[in-house]
């Protein structure tokens, strides 16, 4: 227990003190034969430091002030202050205290804390077959170890933010100073301040609580657990963000394009990448049209299928009571379900439940006549196509939107399948990420940016940085004027 005099107890680190007392890892005890106190909490800190750097240091002679206290010990980073926000700050991060019980309270804080973290292992949602192997951990400090060890430049500039009434997390915003837009630096910096919350948990608060249009189920930061990734983002102009205790960090201004473009496209040959970059707008697509079409067809438009699909389809849906939309929506929630269940599961388990679950299941359904063979194909289809985006936010999104698809294709036909792609269109022309257009460079277009949209054009034709970054240096580097070259018949 604290020795309490009336002047100390009067004062505002006395009752700082008080309140840490309640906690059971809280530990405050005198220095023997001094007038100084020491308290820490032992779950914060290194033990192994105090007993053999610090209190090891006073078994001659303890010094009389706290400056010769600090000249004494070999550890960096002391201070000493008489604030009470930062002496509870120091205590709270793994500090040390020395102070005295007499007069106005001043503090010596050591910093001896402890940092359990993870190492460093494989990506996990973004994983990749050739490439790095590397992923963000929960450490800040590891994660801008691996920026800085792949952007070794003093232009990487990193502004160190403290957000959450309770959690206090430290946020780190990263860009590239001489190439990032200063305006989106300061408009990250200002939201990410303007931030009132009690408890930061992960990026993803962060990117929801700064998003330009809150209630859009689009993501309009894009979130990632490579290092490379977000390292290639800070040198086209982008701005990174970290928390402390998240495995990702977020950046932006990004458009829709970007949610299908892979890492991995750039550690191919352009035109395969490019290939497989088309694939997934396509898949993308065909996730979200395939089982709407299904309902619109069969329930309006019969005279559009072939004579011969439609005399498979009326053997296929021969004995299902039910009409096609409830039908579509009965068997979409079973996938839904199969989906959020293997999620929840351990990893094995998961995926046994997910496999079993889907072959029994839809097998069972088509036996007792609850749905169609065909459309049993189209949804499975459409739900393995929602997967083929990179990022695992966007196939969430697309999963979710193929319900109103579904009812306006009940409602309307094809007809609402094109009402309610206006809707989409519309809502996503006025999105913006971080005030910059979202469906960028095709509307508005900009050519220049195309050659890394849809499709992935060489390096060499890559001399210029997106102009939707508006980057302050939008050379990337010097392109060679091609020699011209006299033709011959012969060549």
């Amino acid at each position: 227990m604290l020795k309490n005099d009336s002047a100390f107890q009067k004062s505002e680190l006395a009752k700082l003190l008080q309140v840490c007392e309640e906690s059971a890892d809280f530990l405050s005890f005198e220095l023997q034969g001094s007038p100084f106190f020491i308290a820490y909490f032992k779950t914060l800190v290194k033990p192994e430091i105090i007993h053999h750097d610090v209190l090891a240091c006073f078994k001659a002679e303890i010094p009389s002030t706290l400056e010769e206290i600090k000249g004494e010990l070999p550890i960096e980073d002391i201070s000493i202050t008489d604030d009470i926000t930062d002496i509870q700050n120091k205590l709270m991060t793994g500090n040390l205290i020395f102070f005295k019980k007499e007069g106005y309270p001043v503090c010596l804080a050591v910093p001896v804390p402890s940092v359990e973290k993870r190492q460093v292992a494989t990506p996990e949602t973004e994983y990749t077959v050739a490439g790095p192997k590397e992923a963000f951990v929960e450490s800040l400090d590891t994660n801008l170890n691996l920026i800085r060890k792949r952007l070794p430049i003093p232009e990487l500039q990193v502004k160190e933010l403290k957000v959450g009434k309770l959690s206090k997390t430290r946020v780190a915003v990263v860009y590239v100073m001489g190439i990032a837009d200063q305006e989106n630096v300061n408009t990250v910096i200002q939201r990410i301040q303007g931030i009132e919350y009690d408890e930061i948990a992960d990026t993803s608060f962060l990117s929801q609580m700064i998003a330009d249009n809150k209630n859009s189920p689009f993501p309009q930061l894009i979130d990632t657990e490579r290092p490379d990734r977000l390292a290639a983002v800070l040198a086209e102009g982008k701005i990174g963000i970290f928390s402390d205790g998240s495995p990702t960090a977020i950046s932006g201004p990004v458009s829709l394009i970007t949610y299908f473009a892979a890492f991995e496209d750039y550690l191919s040959i352009w035109n395969v990448a490019s290939a497989f970059r088309l694939l997934r707008i396509f898949a993308v697509l065909f996730s979200i049209l395939a089982t709407p079409a299904y309902v619109a067809i069969l329930t309006f438009h019969y005279e559009m299928i072939p004579r011969d699909v439609l005399s498979l389809l009326i053997t296929s849906r021969g004995t299902i009571p039910f009409p096609p939309f409830l039908e579509a929506v009965l068997l979409e929630l079973a996938i839904e379900l199969l989906r959020e269940a293997g999620a929840r599961l351990p990893t094995k388990i998961g995926q046994t439940i997910g496999i079993v679950g889907g072959i029994v299941l839809g097998t069972a359904a088509v036996q007792a006549g609850l749905t169609s063979n065909v459309l049993l194909i189209v949804v499975a289809t459409g739900a393995l196509a929602s997967f083929t985006t990179p990022i695992y936010q966007v196939s969430s999104v697309i999963r979710l939107i193929r319900f109103p698809f579904i009812l306006f294709a009940h409602l309307l036909g094809l007809v609402g399948v094109a009402v309610c792609f206006a809707f989409l269109i519309s809502h996503l022309l006025k999105l913006t990420s971080l005030g910059r257009p979202f469906l960028e460079p095709i509307y508005p277009l900009r050519v220049e940016d195309l050659k890394d949209s849809v499709i992935r054009l060489p390096f060499d034709k890559q001399a210029l940085r997106p102009l939707q970054i508006r980057a302050q240096d939008r050379l990337r580097f010097q392109q060679e004027a091609s020699p011209k070259k006299d033709w011959d018949i012969d060549d």
